[in-house]
């Protein structure tokens, strides 16, 4: 074995059952203390005026629009099959010419936001320039971690994407309180924070996986690869469009004070991914490695189970005690409109959850006719939902229903093709 090879860290388990039971342990445990530091931001609130923390959800919705999902299953998905099949100097080349484009694409459309600032500025409502201006360095690392971190989900290297999160989850909220409990920096302190905290989780993911990027690299066939991440693209784009894009399009028709109950309710919903995700991926990149070596792998049965009760009984359990969480953590003036808004965000959160799951399985496998049904029907979501709140103006929960009904939608075309196609094709 050359010198080369012995730097890999050797972190594929070849005991699928074991390790998964001990990496999605800690994964949820990482995730669960790193999403807990990171929304122990929103405590903040209560120190900032109604609008400058909802210009935050604002700016921090732009950040979470980013194509972060599908980045960071397209380098899970070519790392485990890199190591899978020897092609490391050819994943080091892909990491390399991915770093340098995403940097070339973020300076322009950087250009391009500097010279229409005022405008966005105004057509946000933003209290004033600086939190667009810290915005722009949280873009490029919000790009370069899920790229990184996807290098260390691909080699199942759980234990520092653990930490990642953790790390960088305490960086943030300690910036964070910092700038706007000491310097009172407002919406802009808070997104510095978050600058803080992901900048750390970048780092840590690009020096754990040095030995990758740094090897010679080799040419690669890139027709192979568009092939087989064009796919990843659509189909995690059009789940993460579905996670992400209702504060954006909710912003347009609300003010920042009415917007503010609502990014309180999205923050507490959304907290219950942080119970699932690490179960989907746990399971990717196993799930990769065994189809790249026709190995059999029925992790999915478990996963799909474990995601099932975990979401229910979390969407139970923030519907119980949420209303509490609101009186603790936020202002009064925003507990009845959270209260109101928090049933209809859970459920929506909930088939969301398990379609993610069922995705995961479906695009590791390989088996992407589902995609173009994903991309429709966000596509089509992206259309009902302006006309949605034309038909209905001054009702946010609007948003949340049409949510829920897409997300229940898309569990449905993904049950379809999990399930579904697989029967009709084994009755062949």
């Amino acid at each position: 074995m050359s010198a080369e090879k012995t730097e890999l860290i050797p972190t594929v388990d070849h005991k699928p059952h074991a390790a998964f039971f001990r990496q999605s342990g800690w994964l949820m445990l990482a995730n669960i203390v790193g999403g807990a530091l990171t929304w122990g931001v929103h405590f903040l609130s209560k120190s900032i005026p109604e609008a400058q923390y909802a210009a935050f959800g604002t700016l921090l919705m732009v950040v979470a629009c980013l194509p972060t999902m599908p980045l960071q299953m397209i380098f899970a998905q070519q790392t485990a099959l890199a190591l899978a099949t020897g092609r490391e100097r050819q994943l080091s080349g892909l990491i390399r010419l991915a770093w340098l484009w995403t940097f070339i694409v973020w300076a322009l459309g950087t250009v391009a936001v500097l010279v229409f600032q005022k405008q966005i500025v105004a057509g946000w409502q933003l209290p004033s320039v600086t939190g667009l201006l810290v915005t722009l360095p949280l873009v490029l690392l919000s790009l370069w971690t899920p790229m990184f971190g996807g290098a260390l989900q691909g080699r199942q290297d759980f234990f520092w994407l653990g930490w990642t999160a953790i790390i960088g989850g305490v960086g943030r909220f300690a910036a964070a309180a910092f700038l706007v409990l000491a310097l009172t920096l407002g919406a802009a302190g808070m997104m510095a924070g978050a600058l803080v905290g992901i900048g750390i989780g970048a780092f840590i993911a690009i020096w754990r996986t040095r030995d990758l990027w740094r090897l010679p690299a080799e040419k690669f066939d890139g027709r192979a690869i568009l092939r087989q991440v064009l796919p990843l693209v659509f189909g995690f784009g059009a789940c993460q469009f579905m996670f992400t894009a209702d504060t954006m399009f909710a912003k347009a028709y609300f003010t920042g004070d009415e917007m503010a109950p609502y990014v309180a309710a999205g923050t507490l919903s959304r907290a219950l991914l942080w119970l699932v995700l690490p179960l989907a991926s746990v399971m990717f990149p196993k799930i990769v490695h065994a189809a790249a070596k026709s190995e059999k792998s029925n992790l999915f049965n478990l996963v799909v189970l474990g995601t099932a009760v975990l979401a229910i009984c979390g969407g139970l359990g923030l519907w119980l005690v949420g209303p509490m969480v609101v009186k603790i953590v936020y202002k009064s003036s925003y507990i009845a409109a959270t209260t109101a808004l928090l049933p209809w965000y859970a459920a929506a959160m909930v088939p969301l959850a398990l379609a993610n799951v069922m995705v995961n399985d479906l695009l590791a496998r390989g088996r992407f006719m589902v995609v173009p049904f994903m991309v429709a029907l966000a596509v089509a979501y992206g259309v009902t939902l302006p006309l949605m709140l034309n038909h209905f103006p001054g009702r946010l929960e609007v948003v949340l229903q049409t949510l829920g009904a897409f997300n229940l939608l898309l569990f449905g075309v993904c049950a379809w093709f999990t399930w579904g196609v697989k029967a009709k094709m084994e009755a062949r």
